[in-house]
């Protein structure tokens, strides 16, 4: 088992903290982060109400008077929580055989949905068909759930595709479109405003508020993308 990476506990208002291991886009510490995320839903400490996993932190959150219960030494909640995560900290986090799945995922590239996809093209100075095989090519993790319901951040995209959040974002990106900023690259769930650069769209439904199973991916997850035509798009 590698050693733990440090970390720091801050408080998140009066009732959550973070647990911060570094600020960075890193697959081997997003997996400790899951680990830990995973451990604390299968035995969680006294007084959790909830454990939200980011890229590489992770945030707490807490019934303030359950923690305090029994309190015999006058601390806060903040930290008697934070003891018993330091606590937990201590202990050896499995990262083997985390919850995983592997799912392909159909992208349209066709311009009328890869609305920038040209513009990346040229800034990278490659074709927009060269940016369709290199997306296409790997294999993405999904390091976290964020901005919307079912928003799947992941990553990293290719030196040769990343590119900056737009400087202004668009009012409205449609449902299904897939994006990238920086070096990440995801869906969006829902229409909502937006900068990323929009490379495609895919026909595949991201977040069903009538199923049990609310987002398809989650934190975990690997994800690969392939290219349809625009009728194999209608069609679905």
């Amino acid at each position: 088992m590698s050693e733990q990476p440090a970390y720091t506990i801050f408080p998140l208002g009066d009732s959550a903290l973070t647990i911060d291991f570094c600020n960075s886009i890193d697959e081997a510490i997003n997996q400790k982060v899951l680990a830990l995320f995973h451990s604390l839903r299968e035995n969680p400490a006294a007084g959790i109400i909830e454990a939200v996993p980011a890229y590489s932190s992770i945030t707490i959150y807490y019934d303030m008077l359950l923690a305090v219960r029994n309190n015999q030494d006058h601390k806060t909640a903040f930290e008697i929580m934070t003891e018993r995560m330091e606590k937990r900290l201590q202990d050896p986090l499995s990262e083997n055989n985390l919850p995983s799945q592997f799912l392909r995922i159909p992208v349209c590239y066709h311009n009328e949905f890869g609305l920038d996809i040209d513009e990346l093209a040229a800034t990278n100075k490659i074709t927009a068909g060269e940016v369709i095989q290199i997306h296409t090519s790997k294999v993405y993790g999904v390091y976290m759930l964020g901005f919307l319901p079912g928003f799947s951040y992941m990553g990293k995209v290719d030196d040769k595709i990343a590119m900056p959040r737009k400087t202004n974002p668009r009012q409205r990106v449609e449902s299904g479109s897939v994006g990238i900023a920086g070096y990440q690259t995801g869906i969006y769930p829902l229409a909502s405003p937006g900068g990323w650069q929009i490379i495609g769209r895919t026909p595949v439904k991201l977040f069903d508020s009538d199923n049990k199973e609310l987002t398809l991916l989650k934190p975990g997850d690997k994800v690969q993308f392939y290219s349809i035509s625009k009728n194999e798009f209608n069609s679905y």
